[in-house]
């Protein structure tokens, strides 16, 4: 197999947000000629499907800036500080979110949702277990809790009604690990 790796030459920071880093790379292409990668840097995420014992599952609805619309999502949320474990992001985002409080967590996969200009890495886990408490949103955060049955979440995943690729991808990966466990 080729060697496909491109080697950073330098960098420049372009943005230092709140959420993100965008920068612009030179880099060293495979055949010895340079080229400029402009990228996101983005700490990662996990994102969590709530599994019930009756089969159902839930999605929260939200409004997303940057393409002016409200989707229905799998709860979510990022890495907060370095080295902070994705289990513990998802423990705590399914709480804030949705109120709920799960057992036992189970890590079914992972997900680079934008790989041609992020670093983003997506933790995707299961939560089960759940026992029902209140939502603590954080300051500005407006979230509306969906339940439904986790074939129906399935089904509007696979119609295209879910538009969102994270919650596309968990729903997808938790119905395999159900199937294989």
């Amino acid at each position: 197999m080729a060697d496909l790796t491109e080697t950073p030459l330098s960098s420049e920071q372009l943005v230092d947000g709140v959420l993100l880093k965008a920068l612009r790379d030179e880099v060293r292409l495979p055949d010895g000629k340079e080229s400029v990668r402009e990228w996101i840097d983005h700490p990662g995420a996990s994102a969590i499907v709530p599994v019930f014992e009756d089969g159902r599952t839930l999605l929260v609805r939200q409004f997303r800036y940057p393409p002016r619309r409200t989707f229905l999502e799998v709860p979510a949320g990022k890495l907060d500080e370095p080295g902070e474990a994705p289990e513990d992001v998802a423990r705590r985002e399914l709480k804030e979110e949705t109120g709920l409080r799960a057992e036992r967590f189970e890590h079914v996969g992972s997900a680079h949702p934008c790989i041609g200009y992020s670093s983003e890495a997506i933790h995707i886990f299961t939560a089960h277990n759940l026992d029902r408490g209140t939502q603590t949103l954080a300051e500005g955060e407006f979230v509306e809790v969906v339940e439904m049955g986790f074939d129906e979440a399935l089904d509007r995943a696979r119609r295209g009604d879910l538009k969102d690729m994270k919650t596309i991808t968990a729903l997808v990966y938790a119905a395999y690990a159900n199937e294989t466990s």
